[in-house]
């Protein structure tokens, strides 16, 4: 494991770490998010509608268009309960509030008149009076709200009984309640509260409290209550943990067992809202009685009577994203129970969760770490699809509410992290290879390696190379007479100035060997026409060197010149970095290299500064060449044939070059024929030379002396490079 790899796995799981224990801290955010994909789930597959025994005699626009505004007088809802009795309702609940005296009672009207007689008064009817009346000995459920002011609790009419420790502290807490009159608290066959969802700061209703306590006591949900009058039953049992008190598991009402969350709320799984559930008042108050439709709803239902008037404001939004009245979610919790579909969270689902959070993006930072930020990925895609078809068949199987996204969340930071910091130290590397190669490579054959998949190969690679080798002439001397310090400047201001023409032309700086330059090209990557580009570079050279000759750059004088030999040849060698583990260079090996070696070791003998092999020139279409003979190189058992690099195309084109190449041709021909006409060839070139190149007036004057390099059989002329 490398420093990079050791740092990355350390920050990955500290951010695994801080992601676990935001997890476990599930802040409001976490929880909201939570809320929305089970809110998600429900909407892709609610609770379908059913036909139950449930009704909601819904106090409608049109019935108060027809019976006048809200408040009723008592004496109509005693008229509704009556109807709906007769009917054979097997509940009757109310969502509404009777928490004051009817302000539409006779007795209370005439009693604001002054000087009525008390005498006369009581003979008045109350409609208080008349509702309580006909509520005793019917199956009705009262209504209470939750109010901070005062000390009113309301009566219970059920009974509890525990299994496991008591639960008593589990549900949410309340102080005070909305007062009921005395009658109709004393004649009401059950008291329910009505609130939906105490305490939450979210506008929609996910999950009730199926019962409150005041610490002491446990008071039912309004549904729950309906439930059980409707099925004459009085007590409650209510299943607590075995071993800690506080908590609620269950809850069995009659044949119903009901399982809620630790602190007795029931996860509402409802259905969309329906016109079938709602059963108008005006129709069960018809002056001429209900028809025989409604009497069939009625019969045998529990019923809540409640309103969905915009104006009453009991509109609550559900987990489907539907306005529906407050009294529409009672009726579902009833429908919930009878249908047996319930939705729950396992108290062991947080754990999970966490659990899920720190192994999975462990993981993730493993995989993201030694494997590949791809695979990392391809990973964390599966593992998201994995989490959610888990928690998806859960929920449809089931009704299990798993969370999926914590997970997922927590590992998209997770491997965002981790893949970052491996960008970042790739990045780092990359830099660290630009600037190392940056002094071997041209700029745009760095780019080319830093964007071409597997262009820089670590390791030996065979591949055709164009090698150049060149070497300062006369080094010994010049290091004889000069102070250390002085050669040092001196071949720095050289190697400097002649490198530049290696990276210019795509070129690759292998090593600089005292006074000597090892280049190549088509290394570390693909160099078109590299073989020209070589040739290109060591014709620069000569141009440099020339220009700072001329201008005594080395401070020799001008009468004292610096030269050079360069010898270039292409062939396979093998490339790559080479060395040890803690050092190593970026280097070519092979008989190409050895070849080009010799060939610059050569120009000494020929007497001309640019010398390439056969394999070289024959891919050399723009140079003026001419053939320099086969020359026996040290280590070879055949010789090689050697071309003169005498300039470029320009060069080439040019009158005088071809008037020289014929004459050379002529040469050549005399040697291999022994003919006595190459003293007169020799004469009639050297008078060329000097309008070419200075240069090639050594070259011809040492050519007669090496006369048998040209006795070998001669170059067809399919063979013969051009020019």
């Amino acid at each position: 494991m490398t420093r990079a790899q050791q740092i990355g796995v350390i920050i990955g799981l500290a951010i695994v770490a801080v992601l676990t224990l935001l997890r476990a801290s599930d802040p409001q955010l976490l929880r909201s998010i939570r809320d929305v994909t089970f809110d998600e789930y429900q909407r892709v597959s609610p609770r379908p509608f059913e036909e139950l025994p449930v009704r909601v005699i819904d106090i409608d626009e049109a019935s108060l268009r027809e019976f006048g505004q809200w408040p009723w007088p008592r004496d109509r809802l005693a008229m509704l309960v009556d109807r709906l009795s007769g009917m054979g309702a097997a509940a009757i609940a109310f969502d509404i509030l009777f928490a004051e005296p009817d302000r539409l009672s006779p007795r209370t009207v005439v009693g604001t008149v002054p000087g009525i007689d008390p005498a006369l008064l009581s003979q008045l009817p109350d409609n208080d009076e008349i509702f309580a009346d006909s509520v005793a000995d019917e199956p009705v459920v009262l209504g209470f709200g939750l109010t901070n002011e005062g000390t009113y609790r309301p009566s219970v009419k059920a009974g509890f009984a525990f299994t496991g420790e008591s639960p008593v502290g589990a549900p949410p807490h309340f102080n005070a309640a909305t007062p009921l009159r005395p009658r109709l608290e004393a004649n009401t066959a059950g008291i329910g509260h009505i609130s939906l969802n105490p305490g939450s700061s979210s506008s929609v209703v996910r999950a009730v409290p199926l019962f409150l306590t005041d610490g002491e006591q446990l008071y039912p949900n309004l549904a729950l209550e309906a439930l059980r009058v409707a099925q004459g039953v009085s007590t409650y049992v209510l299943a607590g943990a075995p071993d800690a008190a506080g908590v609620m598991t269950s809850v069995k009402t009659g044949d119903f067992v009901v399982p809620v969350t630790a602190a007795g709320e029931l996860w509402l799984y409802v259905s969309p809202d329906h016109a079938d559930r709602y059963v108008s008042a005006r129709h069960v108050l018809a002056q001429n009685g209900a028809s025989t439709e409604v009497s069939a709803a009625i019969n045998g239902s529990i019923v809540f009577v409640g309103t969905s008037a915009a104006g009453l404001q009991d509109i609550r939004v559900t987990a489907l994203g539907e306005n529906v009245p407050g009294v529409s979610l009672h009726a579902q919790i009833v429908e919930q129970i009878l249908n047996g579909r319930y939705l729950s969270r396992p108290d062991w689902a947080d754990g999970l969760e966490i659990f899920a959070i720190a192994v999975l993006g462990s993981l993730l930072v493993i995989l993201t770490t030694f494997v590949s930020p791809a695979v990392a990925l391809f990973c964390g895609l599966a593992i998201t699809a994995l989490a959610v078809v888990a928690s998806w068949l859960c929920f449809s199987y089931a009704g299990l509410l798993f969370d999926p996204l914590a997970p997922i969340i927590s590992g998209s930071v997770t491997h965002f992290a981790a893949t970052s910091f491996r960008i970042l130290v790739i990045d780092r590397e990359r830099r660290e290879v630009r600037r190392a190669f940056g002094q071997y490579l041209s700029p745009s054959l760095l780019y080319r390696i830093e964007h071409t998949r597997d262009a820089l190969r670590l390791g030996g690679d065979d591949r055709e190379l164009t090698v150049m080798f060149v070497d300062v002439r006369h080094f010994t001397e010049i290091s004889e007479r000069l102070p250390p310090t002085a050669v040092v400047g001196f071949l720095n201001t050289l190697l400097d100035a002649l490198s530049r023409h290696v990276v210019a032309n795509e070129g690759t700086l292998d090593k600089f060997i005292g006074d000597s330059i090892m280049a190549f090209w088509n290394a570390p990557v693909d160099v078109a026409d590299h073989e020209t580009k070589a040739v290109r570079a060591a014709l620069a050279m000569r141009e440099t060197l020339a220009e700072l000759n001329a201008a005594d750059a080395f401070g020799f004088g001008k009468d004292q010149p610096v030269g050079i030999g360069i010898g270039i040849h292409t062939g396979i060698a093998c490339v790559g970095n080479m060395g040890a583990e803690a050092r190593f260079n970026y280097s070519a090996v092979g008989d190409a290299v050895n070849v080009a070696a010799r060939i610059e070791s050569s120009c000494k003998e020929v007497g001309f500064d640019i010398l390439i092999s056969e394999d070289t020139a024959r891919l050399q279409p723009g140079a003026a060449l001419l053939e320099a003979g086969t020359i026996g190189l040290k280590g070879k058992t055949s010789r090689t044939r050697l071309f003169a690099v005498v300039g470029d195309e320009r060069v080439r084109q040019s009158a005088e070059f071809n008037e020289l190449r014929q004459l050379h041709n002529q040469l050549t021909e005399a040697f291999r024929s022994r003919s006595p006409d190459t003293r007169r060839i020799v004469s009639a070139i050297r008078l060329k030379t000097k309008m070419i190149t200075p240069g090639l007036a050594e070259f011809y004057r040492r050519i007669s002396r090496r006369a048998d390099h040209f006795r070998d059989e001669p170059i067809s002329e399919e063979a013969r490079p051009a020019g």
